[in-house]
């Protein structure tokens, strides 16, 4: 047996271990399962001559020895420290077991309907099996058919038509450190009614020392007039592996805005695509990744303007320390007689070490003439000059450097609206700043003088 089969047949060894310990379950998940371990094997793993992996080598999840977590025992004290203080309606997974000790799901508002996958599964299977897997299905990619394979949890969140969420709904998943790692492939689905409105944050994060491997698969439909503002605030430990595919599907005059902040997890690859079907839909990519050490983060986005009138905006900015490796390929994409849309794309990265890497690709693909499309990356390193000015006002080096890098991230963080969340990326990409600055103002002089 070859390499790539013995790394394929450990996936899939472990996948009959879990199927012999299933219960009877609905012919049509029997068989998504059984389509998503055939076209697995047939797949396998990606290597680097295929354009999409390119610069991204998996070998590091091909080659571990993941088994499945049987349990959600985690420490009440430690998951309250990991948890953003938010009041939120939320779901908490561990090691992609559903924790319904750490899940505060009280006061749901009427028109939301948040559970676990397994219960949606056991409650109503036919109405999640229609839009389960209609966006992301095991063609897309080796790990979404891995997902398919494995699918039992998740969540599942509906919101009616006219249903406005007042509360952020988090999606908490939490990392062990345990003795061996472990492996968890959750399913997320969300359904937004016309006109609804809500927030979801998706939260990664774990204990130190963790190294397991997550491998999400989220598909978005958005209805007419429906709003989804989506966070994914990504901070696992730094031996975490971590793959994701998230799917959005908006209809006329929707609005999807994502936050993709990543901070954690050794390595790291989202791929984020939305299909603009409807006039008058609308999306906002924002994204930040801050490497260190030897983390590896690849951001992959595709806007699909299958519709004329539809409009789609992106920004991702990267900061890479020390041998840390970044990858972002954004793509625009409009279609035949998809006329009067707007797609814009930026990505700029900063490099705080001379080892650092960014590979950077943004792409635009049209097949429409009255269109308004841009695209551009550029990449730098702090300027030492401002760094001087900053010092001579009295500030150290270290934070000098902390509050110019803050202020290179600024133009997204300055878009959240979630004082939890930017504190969490202010304090990874900055460190602890001393409290006796005004941080707002000196960020602010820093911009200006790196402008000047």
């Amino acid at each position: 047996m070859s390499d790539v089969q013995s790394e394929v047949q450990t996936f899939l060894d472990r996948l009959a271990e879990r199927n012999a310990r299933r219960g009877e379950e609905p012919t049509w998940i029997a068989a998504r399962r059984q389509a998503g371990a055939a076209r697995f094997e047939a797949m396998g793993f990606p290597n680097r001559r295929v354009e999409a992996w390119k610069y991204t080598d998996v070998r590091a999840i091909a080659r571990g020895d993941f088994a499945l977590a049987s349990d959600a025992d985690f420490s009440p004290a430690t998951a309250a420290a990991l948890t953003l203080p938010i009041e939120a309606h939320r779901l908490t997974f561990v090691d992609g077991v559903f924790s319904a000790a750490l899940s505060q799901l009280e006061g749901l508002p009427e028109g939301v309907q948040l559970l676990p996958l397994s219960r949606a599964l056991e409650e109503n299977h036919e109405a999640v099996g229609g839009p389960l897997g209609r966006l992301t299905g095991v063609e897309f990619s080796t790990f979404s058919a891995l997902n398919t394979a494995f699918m039992e949890e998740g969540a599942v969140l509906r919101l009616a038509p006219g249903t406005v969420v007042e509360k952020p709904i988090v999606l908490q998943f939490l990392s062990r450190a345990n003795e061996a790692p472990v492996m968890s492939h959750p399913r997320i689905l969300v359904e937004a009614g016309g006109r609804s409105e809500a927030t979801l944050i998706e939260h990664h994060v774990g204990e130190e020392g963790a190294a397991n491997f997550t491998n999400l698969v989220e598909e978005v439909i958005l209805d007419r007039n429906a709003i989804l503002t989506h966070y994914k605030l990504q901070e696992a430990a730094l031996a975490d592996l971590h793959v994701a595919s998230i799917h959005v599907e908006q209809a006329r005059d929707s609005r999807y805005t994502s936050f993709n902040l990543n901070l954690g997890g050794g390595l790291v690859r989202t791929d984020l695509i939305t299909d603009l079907n409807g006039q008058g839909a609308d999306a906002h990519f924002y994204g930040l990744f801050y490497g260190q050490g030897r983390q590896h983060v690849d951001s992959h986005t595709l806007a699909n303007h299958n519709a004329p009138h539809t409009t789609s905006n992106e920004n991702y900015k990267g900061i890479l320390d020390d041998r840390a490796h970044g990858v972002f390929n954004g793509k625009v994409v409009v279609k035949r007689d998809s006329q009067k849309i707007e797609g814009f794309q930026s990505n700029a990265n900063l490099l705080l070490s001379d080892r650092a890497e960014i590979d950077a690709k943004p792409e635009l693909e049209i097949y429409a003439d009255d269109v308004k499309c841009s695209h551009g990356t550029t990449t730098g390193q702090l300027d030492e000059e401002a760094i001087y000015a900053l010092r001579s006002r009295g500030i150290d080096r270290q934070t000098a450097r902390g509050l110019l890098t803050l202020a290179f991230a600024g133009e997204v963080l300055e878009l959240v609206d979630l004082d939890a969340i930017s504190e969490r990326v202010e304090l990874a990409v900055a460190g602890k700043l001393p409290e006796r600055f005004n941080l707002a103002g000196l960020v602010e002089a820093a911009v200006a003088l790196g402008d000047e």
